[in-house]
C-alpha cells in the first residue's frame, strides 16, 4: 500500500480517488443509475432510515466476521457483486479482483459480461473461492456451455440474474457519450455477436427476453451447484424463485440502474425474508457504503451482501491491492460494529439489533 492510499480510510475515500483517475464517461458508467437516479440514491439513503440497536455486557472478547453462505466460506458477509467491463478500471480486469478479493478471503462473483474468461479468472486466483453469474441469452448452448465450464473450474454457485430483460435507460451514459472501448475484449459477447463489438444499448445480445419461471427446471438440469437467483424485490416472485427450486435469492435492484422508481433493496428486504426466509439464503445488494450497512442488512435477515461498486474503486485505484483493501477495510467495520453492537459474529446479528427511525 502506497502512502496515498495509506490515506484512504474508507470505501466514500476510495470512490473519489477513483474519480480522478478514471475519465469521466467511465466513471460514470461504473457510478450512474437509470433515468434520474432516485433508486440509485434511495439504495443509499435506505440505511439512513434504520439505527443499530445496540446489546450491553455481552462477551465480546473473541469477534469474527467470518461467514458461510451455500457451503462457501469467507472472511466476511460479503461477496464481490458481478460487474461488467472491468479492464476499463484497470488494465487487469477481473484477474486483478479475483487476485485481490482472495487475498481479503471474500467471494467474487464473474460476470458473463466480463472481460477475463471463466478459465482466466479460475488461474489468477485458483485456490480462493468463486461464483458465476448468468445472464441467459437466446442461445442455450452458450448458456450450457458457460455453465459447464464454471462448474468443470471451480465455480462454487451460479447466480441467474433475473431484472435485465432489456438494458435500462442510463441517461448519464447518454450524456457522456460512454462507450465500451475497442481494446476491451469481452469474450462473451464475441461467442454471441462476432467481432463487430458491443455498444451498452446493444447489451440485449445477453438476455432472452422470453424467459418464464418454467425455465428454471432446464437450468436446473444442467448443473449440481446452487443457483441463486439475483434481482427480486417483491414476495411473490421470491414464493416463484423457491417453488423452482433455487437455493439462494439477491434482493437487488441492479444497483438502481435499471427500473428506476423501484424501491431500495434494504426496503424490500423485509418481504422477501418474510416469505421465503425458511426455504431460502436470502443476499442483498445495492447501496453498501459502510460495514454497519452490513450489519442493518443482516439484522434484517439477509445471510450476506454482495458489493459492487465498491471494489471497482479498490480496483481502479490499486488493482488487486486496492481491492484487497477496500474488502479489508469493510471487514474492520463490519468487526468493529459487531462488537460494538454485542455480537460476536455475524450469525448473532437479529431482528432487534435494529430499529426504524
Amino acid at each position: 500500500m502506497n502512502e496515498e492510499e495509506g490515506q484512504l480510510l474508507n470505501v466514500s475515500d476510495y470512490k473519489s480517488a477513483a474519480q480522478k483517475r478514471l475519465d469521466p464517461a467511465t466513471f460514470g458508467y461504473i457510478a450512474g443509475g437509470a433515468n434520474d437516479e432516485w433508486t440509485l440514491r434511495e439504495n443509499a439513503a435506505a440505511f439512513e432510515r434504520w439505527v443499530l440497536r445496540p446489546r450491553m455486557l455481552v462477551d465480546v472478547s473473541e469477534v469474527t466476521a467470518d461467514a458461510t453462505v451455500l457451503g462457501t466460506g469467507m472472511s466476511l458477509p460479503v461477496l464481490v457483486a458481478p460487474t461488467a467491463f472491468q479492464r476499463m478500471a484497470h488494465p487487469e480486469g477481473e484477474l486483478a479482483m479475483a487476485r485481490g478479493a482472495a487475498a481479503a478471503g471474500a467471494v467474487m462473483c464473474l460476470s458473463t459480461a466480463a472481460t477475463a474468461t471463466i478459465e482466466e479468472v479460475a488461474a489468477a486466483a485458483p485456490d480462493a473461492a468463486r461464483w458465476f453469474q448468468l445472464y441467459w441469452s437466446r442461445d442455450r448452448g452458450v448458456v450450457r456451455d458457460l455453465v459447464e465450464r464454471a462448474e468443470a473450474q471451480g465455480y462454487r454457485a451460479v447466480i441467474l440474474t433475473v431484472d435485465l430483460p432489456a438494458v435500462g435507460r442510463r441517461e448519464r451514459d447518454l450524456r457522456t457519450g460512454f462507450e465500451i472501448p475497442e481494446h476491451v475484449p469481452i469474450p462473451a459477447f464475441l461467442a454471441l455477436a462476432g467481432e463487430a463489438g458491443i455498444t451498452p444499448d446493444q447489451l440485449n445480445v445477453l438476455v432472452d427476453n422470453s424467459l418464464t419461471w418454467r425455465d428454471l427446471e432446464w437450468l436446473r438440469s444442467l448443473t449440481s451447484l446452487p443457483l441463486v437467483v439475483k434481482g427480486i424485490l417483491t414476495a411473490e416472485d421470491a414464493e416463484l424463485a423457491s417453488e423452482g427450486g433455487v437455493e439462494g435469492v439477491v434482493v437487488s435492484n441492479h444497483g438502481g440502474r435499471q427500473l428506476d422508481g423501484v424501491a431500495a433493496s434494504l426496503d424490500a428486504l423485509p418481504e422477501v425474508v418474510e416469505a421465503v426466509g425458511d426455504r431460502a439464503v436470502i443476499l442483498l445488494d445495492g447501496g453498501i457504503c459502510r460495514g454497519t450497512d452490513v450489519v442493518k442488512a443482516l439484522a434484517l435477515g439477509a445471510s450476506a451482501v454482495l458489493v459492487g461498486r465498491a471494489p471497482l474503486w479498490g480496483l481502479a485505484v490499486g488493482g488487486a491491492e486496492g481491492v484487497e483493501r477496500v474488502l479489508s477495510l469493510l471487514r474492520e467495520e463490519i468487526q468493529l460494529a459487531l462488537a460494538l453492537c454485542g455480537c460476536a459474529s455475524p450469525e448473532r446479528v437479529e431482528r432487534s439489533h435494529v430499529g426504524r427511525v
